[in-house]
């Protein structure tokens, strides 16, 4: 079988093959969680929405969107969701009545305490088998590739 990525330079080489092996990492991460929010009733986004909120505070639409990496259109389907179940409660400003903050329910925020120890106990278990300087290393890097790339791409 001929070897079709021999028509590609070494630096175009070495950069897909480390792009496949974050992908192929981040998914096998992704899905080990995945499992611990679909026992405990939550999608990845319903998680990160009500984690943001728990450590946050409440916040408007468009900066919970921000911080989780997700579309404002996206974001009102999940928040939906998430206040269809109690989850969460939407505020409207008394001044500016298009703006809503959205805030984590009682019964949210029982939820989040339940599920983010097993999420977090299974992230420590799973970076355990690098020391701690390599998991700060690795930080490092995914921030420098991001925060370039982001630069790059509002250019």
């Amino acid at each position: 079988m001929e070897n079709k990525l021999k028509q590609y330079s070494q630096a175009q080489r070495q950069a897909l093959n480390a792009w496949t092996k974050m992908l192929r990492c981040v998914g096998t991460v992704v899905h080990s969680d995945r499992m611990i929010m679909d026992e405990n009733g939550l999608t990845i986004s319903q998680f990160d929405i009500m984690e943001t909120l728990y450590h946050k505070g409440p916040l408007c639409q468009k900066a919970l969107g921000q911080k989780i990496l997700k579309s404002g259109g996206n974001i009102t389907k999940v928040v939906d969701n998430l206040e269809r179940g109690g989850f969460v409660i939407r505020i409207r400003d008394e001044k500016d009545r298009r703006y809503f903050t959205i805030s984590l329910t009682n019964k949210g925020t029982a939820k989040i305490k339940v599920t983010f120890p097993l999420v977090m106990n299974n992230l420590v278990k799973t970076f355990s088998i690098l020391t701690e300087q390599e998991q700060q290393t690795l930080a490092e890097l995914c921030k420098r590739i991001g925060l370039e790339t982001k630069k790059e791409n509002q250019k």
